[in-house]
């Protein structure tokens, strides 16, 4: 994924790169579960590694296309904002920092992984709404779970789900 920060001059290269990254996303996860390899090591990296190709993508986006895209870094700041309480929440109350594994986040991270793409495609920055909105969405549901669950449980699917 550090190696799209080198290809932002070469778009077939980095979107054969940029897929990979996405597809070995959603599969190291599987992979480990149906292997019973799962580690919170593993989960840990899985989140450093997402955070990692959120930031080179916003890098992207922001050096080719900064006009176009301005009216989201509001939205950014806000998520990011929030996504930083959470952080902070967690660290206090369970002395852990953790991102949660919900359905949310996962939702997410697959709109803001098809945003770019779609984007590219149709020229059309509106395809960065949904993202945004569920984003945003998902963010306030972690603080949520986090305000109300006793114990942490990185996998908690929703906040309507009890650990």
């Amino acid at each position: 994924m550090i190696t799209l920060l080198f290809l932002f001059n070469h778009p077939g290269l980095f979107a054969v790169i940029y897929f990979m990254s996405g597809l070995s996303d959603v599969l190291d996860g599987a992979v480990a579960r149906k292997t019973n390899t799962q580690s919170e090591l593993g989960a840990r990296l899985d989140t450093i590694a997402d955070l990692m190709l959120v930031a080179v993508i916003m890098g992207y986006l922001i050096l080719r296309h900064g006009t176009e895209i301005l009216p989201f870094v509001p939205w950014v700041i806000l998520i990011t904002l929030v996504r930083c309480v959470n952080l902070i929440i967690a660290a206090c109350k369970y002395r852990s920092f953790a991102i949660l594994h919900t359905w949310g986040n996962k939702l997410a991270g697959l709109l803001l992984f098809l945003g770019p793409p779609l984007f590219l495609i149709s020229r059309n920055p509106a395809v960065f709404w949904p993202a945004c909105i569920v984003a945003l969405l998902s963010a306030l549901e972690e603080t949520a779970v986090h305000i109300t669950s006793a114990q942490l449980n990185v996998n908690r699917r929703s906040i309507f789900m009890r650990d």
